[in-house]
């Protein structure tokens, strides 16, 4: 069973024409299936209202499609965002007789530099992600374990508690005890869909749907993590060495209040320290987080200014 995660940035047309709609929130899903293979688009529906919307989106997926439409700061901060997550495969769909050569300067040095032209074509886009998706085989291994981050979460008469999210690392297997992060509640997974499709198991980069016995949809939020994994361990207080992106324009200043993005949570932070040694790109900052980050040692963490104007994406650092 292959399944792939794909966010589709610049344009909120152009996965509706591609694939089936799903749920919606401040992402919009859409699935594509051939039988046992899938294809999760995920689209920023909320971008560039909320940046959220643009950073949760990207973190779930392993592939891009960025819609060029118009050359403007959006176009530029998806960039930067697509760029400071890692996603390095991707595909380029320009519109409005814009050319490539109109992109160069933005795309050089980042990860969507080697992005392939795309047509704009809904048929042959959906062709492609599903041939992508029969020809990439995911198998859970031996003596690993998962996590996933909760999108969405309710009551369904019958099941119980169900929640929506994307396999972040690792795997695990129906029956499984999990822990609830951050309320470090045990509970039993019951059972995995993937696409309405029941599974065995839950492996990286799959959008499953978890039942779980031992906990209510109301104990839960957005953010929460559902783990299999012992290193999983929550964070008030960092000491980090971060990397600004090249676009930032200013210092980070002693109690400036920014926001701290990893997996699905969003959280404020105020800088109580923040040095250099004349690199204001290369700070040394101690945090205090207004409540718990949920993460594995040696995460990348995303730092965001949300009164930045053109540009709030401010760079990251490494959660040990």
């Amino acid at each position: 069973m292959g399944n792939l995660n794909v966010v589709v940035a610049g344009s909120n047309n152009f996965a509706s024409e591609v694939g089936k709609k799903g749920t919606v929130t401040d992402m919009t899903f859409f699935e594509l299936k051939k039988g046992n293979d899938s294809v999760t688009l995920i689209e920023p529906t909320k971008y560039p209202e909320k940046l959220s919307s643009l950073f949760y989106s990207v973190s779930m997926a392993e592939y891009a499609i960025l819609v060029v439409e118009k050359i403007d700061s959006f176009l530029g901060e998806t960039i930067v965002m697509i760029d400071s997550l890692g996603i390095d495969k991707g595909w380029m769909v320009l519109r409005n007789y814009i050319q490539p050569e109109q992109l160069k300067l933005l795309l050089a040095g980042t990860s969507l530099e080697n992005y392939e032209p795309l047509e704009d074509d809904p048929i042959k886009t959906r062709e492609m992600l599903i041939d992508l998706a029969c020809n990439t085989k995911k198998e859970a291994g031996n003596g690993t374990c998962g996590s996933c981050p909760i999108d969405s979460h309710f009551n369904v008469k019958g099941v119980g508690t169900v929640v929506l999210g994307s396999v972040i690392d690792g795997y695990f297997k129906v029956h499984d005890k999990m822990q609830i992060y951050p309320i470090k509640k045990e509970v039993i997974l019951k059972s995995i869909q993937k696409h309405d499709i029941d599974a065995a198991d839950g492996i990286k980069g799959d959008h499953v749907g978890l039942a779980l016995r031992g906990i209510e949809s109301d104990e839960l939020d957005r953010g929460y993590v559902a783990t299999t994994d012992p290193s999983i361990k929550m964070t008030r207080k960092v000491t980090a060495k971060a990397t600004l992106v090249k676009f930032w324009p200013n210092p980070i200043k002693d109690g400036m209040v920014i926001h701290i993005g990893h997996w699905m949570q969003m959280v404020p932070c105020r800088v109580t320290s923040s040095k250099d040694d004349g690199d204001f790109r290369s700070p040394m900052l101690e945090m205090e987080f207004d409540s718990d980050i949920i993460h594995k040692p040696g995460d990348k963490a995303m730092m965001m200014y949300l009164e930045g104007g053109k540009l709030r994406v401010v760079g990251s650092f490494i959660l040990e």
